[in-house]
């Protein structure tokens, strides 16, 4: 039951988290944007069973490429992220079709870790990517809050890779 209620969890997580993220909505730097990553984290490493019993070393490896893998989704999911000031001086964020792009990437290459996880008979447990989502929210989380600090009460947007917009257009919010 344990992994039934994980996926409920990730799933939930993941359309709640990309469905916010392609609208533009105002960033406050200082809440505490690492709170959902770590009850996440917690969650994931509340199971006992996140390594395989009979194949730990090899679970071990698997879980540090699902680790790998959050954390760099998580790095190009927070730079691909518009990032702009208002004329009020309240920071926006709003993802871009390159973080679409950084996403796809980031579930394709999680699949196929667990297909060669599944082909050579290893034990994976849905916590450890419970545990991988959370990394990708902490590091973007983070990226984002550097990003909108740096901003200040500049009247510019930060660049984000695959912004093809020269100028700040106003969004309806």
């Amino acid at each position: 039951m344990p992994g039934l209620v994980n996926a409920l969890v990730i799933v939930a997580v993941a359309a709640l988290v990309i469905a916010r993220q392609f609208r533009a909505r105002a960033i406050d730097t200082d809440r505490r944007w690492w709170l959902l990553p770590v009850i996440l984290a917690v969650v994931a490493l509340r199971e006992p069973g996140i390594l395989g019993a009979h194949h730990r070393a090899e679970s071990a490896v698997l879980l540090a490429v699902e680790l790998l893998i959050g954390l760099a989704t998580g790095a190009g999911w927070g730079w691909t992220t518009r990032v702009w000031t208002a004329a009020d001086g309240i920071v926006w964020t709003r993802s871009t079709k390159a973080s679409i792009a950084v996403w796809t990437v980031g579930i394709a290459l999680r699949a196929g870790v667990f297909a060669l996880g599944s082909t050579l008979g290893l034990h994976q447990d849905s916590s450890a990517l419970l545990l991988g989502l959370a990394v990708t929210l902490l590091v973007r989380s983070g990226i984002l809050a550097w990003r909108a600090q740096s901003l200040g009460a500049a009247s510019r947007p930060a660049p984000a890779y695959g912004d093809d917009k020269p100028s700040v257009l106003k969004e309806r919010v």
